[in-house]
């Protein structure tokens, strides 16, 4: 499944991602790379994600992010069946979050 986007523009586009340091590099790279649109459209679609592992509603997800419920859908299916990267990255995003709430209760 991965084949699909593989190449050597994307690799070097995915390398170019994993070089950048924080979030002042990403804005920077993503404004130049992006239309807003596209960004926000990116955006979107992870939150989307985050709510889906969180169990919301589509009622609920729609009406907060905007998203379509196509989008709701085909977003659902990548959770479920996916190749596992919104599995991945929203779980690596709420281990950091439990873990700087802990550092923050100390």
């Amino acid at each position: 499944m991965l084949e699909k986007i593989k190449g050597e523009q994307t690799d070097q586009l995915f390398r170019a991602i994993l070089e950048l340091n924080d979030l002042d590099e990403c804005y920077a790279f993503f404004d130049d790379l992006c239309t807003i649109g596209e960004v926000q459209s990116l955006a979107q679609r992870l939150d989307v994600a985050v709510m889906l592992k969180k169990k919301h509603t589509y009622d609920k997800i729609q009406s907060e992010t905007g998203a379509s419920t196509a989008t709701i859908s085909r977003i659902r299916r990548c959770v479920d069946y996916g190749t596992g990267g919104y599995n991945l990255i929203v779980d690596r995003l709420n281990e950091k979050q439990e873990s700087s709430t802990e550092e923050n209760t100390r």
